[in-house]
């Protein structure tokens, strides 16, 4: 147990290390350059991975309401609130990047070649809508959370040291998973059908290429590149969630939780804004350019 735990904090300070350093460069290319589209959108996810993680390992809040000596109760509905929105935050924003990018490879004669000003023009307003939507969707936690008393006495399910699932009713606890599965199965499914679309794209376009230029090496243009970037994220992002969304239905439908459990869920929770920063900077030319400068300027001062 103690060396799974020394795993999971090794990951979280990995995650947190590689998406502060991917949230600095794309502030540094919003402010100072003329930034993609798509910046904007994975500026936003990179946040909210490094909020699941402070929030999702007890890292910020603890902290934050111990100093203010704030009460166990409001500390535990606050987390849970948080982190559920930026979870929900995640889905969403992993969704829209994948059909971002959709639109963006579609062909010129294509159905969605007609969004790619409009998604550009409304991106703002479509990041407030997220936003709102996760702030009110995720209201129910603030109710059916609270600092743990005593398991045998209150029937409570303990999801941490200090904080607890109060009971609720079993009509209004499968309203809650129905309408929060519903929302997730969309969003994987529209990302899904958003990355086979992609994979076709890619594939007629690979194939149309070797026939015109068959003596030549397929180039990887800046289009390809980030397109199997975000296909990447999203498989992996889709398999990371079904898993936790297993582990979290058996112990809800049990009304029991293992610590060792509960572990094994937050190294799961933790993978993708672990993963996804580590993919980014590596396939991203601007942050390898940026390095390879800084690495020869360095060597000029030593030589």
């Amino acid at each position: 147990m103690s060396s799974l735990r020394n795993v999971l904090y090794f990951q979280a300070g990995l995650a947190v290390l590689a998406n502060m350093f991917l949230l600095f460069f794309y502030i540094f290319i919003i402010l100072g350059h003329r930034p993609k589209p798509s910046d904007l959108i994975s500026c936003q996810l990179t946040f909210v991975h490094i909020m699941i993680v402070l929030i999702g390992g007890d890292i910020l809040l603890t902290d934050v309401f111990e100093s203010l000596n704030i009460g166990n109760d409001f500390k535990c509905k606050t987390t849970f609130y948080l982190f559920r929105v930026m979870r929900g935050l995640s889905i969403c924003i992993t969704c829209l990047l994948s059909i971002f990018q959709a639109v963006t490879i579609s062909p010129n004669t294509s159905l969605l070649a007609n969004f790619k000003q409009k998604l550009k023009k409304y991106m703002i307003h479509i990041f407030l809508c997220i936003w709102v939507f996760n702030l009110s969707f995720s209201t129910n936690r603030i109710f059916y959370v609270g600092g743990f008393t005593n398991v045998s006495e209150t029937n409570q399910m303990r999801v941490t040291k200090s904080c607890s699932l109060l009971p609720m009713n079993y009509i209004i606890r499968g309203l809650t998973f129905t309408i929060s599965t519903s929302r997730d199965v969309f969003l994987v499914g529209v990302m899904l059908t958003t990355s086979t679309y992609m994979v076709i794209i890619l594939f007629r376009h690979q194939r149309q290429y070797k026939h015109l230029h068959s003596d030549i090496h397929l180039q990887d243009s800046p289009e390809k590149r980030a397109t199997q970037t975000i296909l990447l994220l999203v498989i992996f992002f889709v398999i990371m969630y079904w898993l936790d969304f297993i582990i979290s239905f058996t112990s809800d439908m049990l009304w029991r939780y293992n610590p060792v459990i509960l572990t094994v869920q937050k190294f799961m929770m933790y993978a993708y804004p672990t993963i996804t920063p580590l993919v980014q900077i590596s396939s991203d030319n601007r942050i390898i350019i940026m390095l390879k400068n800084l690495k020869s300027k360095q060597h000029q001062r030593f030589t």
